[in-house]
């Protein structure tokens, strides 16, 4: 029998002295550089601290509403076009490539609670405290005439989220009640309830139309089929969630905006515990709007910020703020890929790039190469400490870095009684919970 080993001869790497050169290994080969590894080591430092130094997110500032922004949406066909809805009951249309408001109609009596253009673009529909559902025309009326809509449909009681099919002419409504509407009717066609006293928003899946989510006043989320008569499945939480936002490419998958700081990510096929925790707000978080990619996600805090997460992290990548920035009510991803619009209390709308350090405009091919170059390198040295510190640092406004420590000292806390609770507690009378299972009471179905 033939043995093969593998044998080192400590002559070729160790140094006799520590005043020795230390011998290198070579690679002979023409193709290679011996210092290869080195010089792009050198290279992704540098790309990564350029890519702080250009790091400028904020693009422009849309002004004109007078009062606090409560509502955005996106327009269906067109990628310049955004609405917006104030708590004055006015409704904005922009045009974002010249970032000006060019049609503006008193839309409600008190807030625009939910805004949505209709899936082929003619038209779109807005709800308010005025108890009404109101369809209007996406065109502007002609010279002289007067602003009216479309259609108004009286409810019995405040309509609070609304959405539109992306394929039908059907929308849906909340308030008391959960609502299916078909456009050609005054009544819905279908209404779903499950002992809930009210909604606080509604979503259809883009991807399994039929689908569609919404989030309670028990701290409850509740899963509906257009087709079936009946709700499909309730996850009730600790704390309740404000809004939720489906996956755009992953049909069963959605995150949900929570009281508690955080956001959730969840499997509906198996709600017992999210997929994914996502943490860093230091307040409750009131809207979510995933990138068309569905590889990230925006979200929108009571705490002054914007934060851009990928769906499989627990952490941010980025942080958004401005000094005269308010609590962020609503938030939206366009549908290139490339901004994120967000609506605040102190009456604006922003404009940020979603790669905050992106060249903006058409790039040469030579431009074009290099950018893919760095990025790649970046991506194949990011564990490496001093590259993985400079591209994680961001600053912080300081009530938002010392909210956050604090926050950490209260978890750390939890966590050290919750050890010695177990410690001293009879063997298996104190189960282990995972972080994740803590924030899930019961699933009903």
């Amino acid at each position: 029998m033939k043995v093969k080993v593998l044998s080192r001869n400590p002559d070729d790497y160790v140094r006799e002295t520590k005043y020795d050169i230390q011998r290198v290994p070579r690679n002979y080969d023409p193709s290679l550089h011996p210092f290869e590894l080195s010089r792009e080591y050198t290279r992704a430092l540098n790309a990564t601290k350029l890519e702080r130094v250009f790091a400028k997110p904020f693009l422009s500032s849309l002004d004109g509403h007078r009062d606090g922004v409560n509502c955005l949406a996106k327009h269906t066909r067109s990628l310049s076009t955004l609405l917006s809805g104030s708590c004055d009951g006015v409704v904005k249309v922009w045009n974002l490539t010249k970032r000006e408001c060019v049609r503006t109609l008193q839309a409600h009596e008190g807030f625009v609670r939910g805004m949505v253009v209709r899936y082929c673009g003619s038209s779109f529909f807005t709800i308010g405290d005025d108890k009404t559902i109101k369809q209007w025309n996406m065109e502007a009326p002609g010279y002289g005439e007067e602003e009216e809509p479309l259609n108004t449909i009286l409810g019995k009681t405040v309509f609070t989220g609304l959405d539109h099919h992306q394929k039908k002419g059907v929308f849906a409504t909340c308030g008391q009640q959960v609502d299916i509407w078909d456009e050609q009717r005054s009544t819905p066609i279908r209404s779903f309830s499950w002992g809930v006293d009210s909604f606080s928003s509604v979503r259809f899946n883009p991807v399994e139309t039929e689908l569609l989510g919404s989030c309670a006043s028990d701290r409850s989320i509740v899963l509906y089929d257009m087709r079936e008569s009946t709700p499909l499945k309730k996850v009730i939480m600790t704390m309740r969630t404000n809004t939720l936002c489906w996956n755009p490419m992953e049909a069963y998958f959605f995150t949900c905006a929570n009281e508690d700081y955080n956001l959730y990510t969840y499997d509906m096929r198996y709600l017992e515990k999210p997929c994914k925790v996502h943490m860093d707000h230091v307040s409750a978080v009131l809207d979510v709007d995933y990138s068309p990619t569905g590889l990230e996600f925006v979200s929108a805090s009571f705490d002054k910020t914007v934060r851009i997460f990928p769906k499989d992290a627990g952490h941010s990548r980025e942080v958004y703020h401005t000094k005269r920035m308010q609590h962020v009510i609503c938030i939206k991803w366009s549908a290139d890929n490339k901004y994120i619009l967000s609506g605040s209390d102190e009456m604006n709308i922003r404009l940020w790039k979603a790669n905050a350090a992106e060249k903006l405009g058409v790039l040469a091919p030579r431009e074009r190469e290099a950018v893919n170059y760095s990025q790649k390198l970046k991506e194949k040295f990011q564990h490496y400490p001093q590259i993985k510190r400079i591209a994680r640092h961001r600053h912080l406004p300081k009530n938002i870095y010392h909210q956050r420590n604090e926050l950490r000292v209260m978890k750390e806390a939890r966590r050290r009684k919750e050890t010695n609770v177990r410690k001293h507690s009879k063997p298996g009378s104190v189960p282990v919970v995972s972080e994740k299972e803590k924030h899930v009471v019961s699933v009903v179905d």
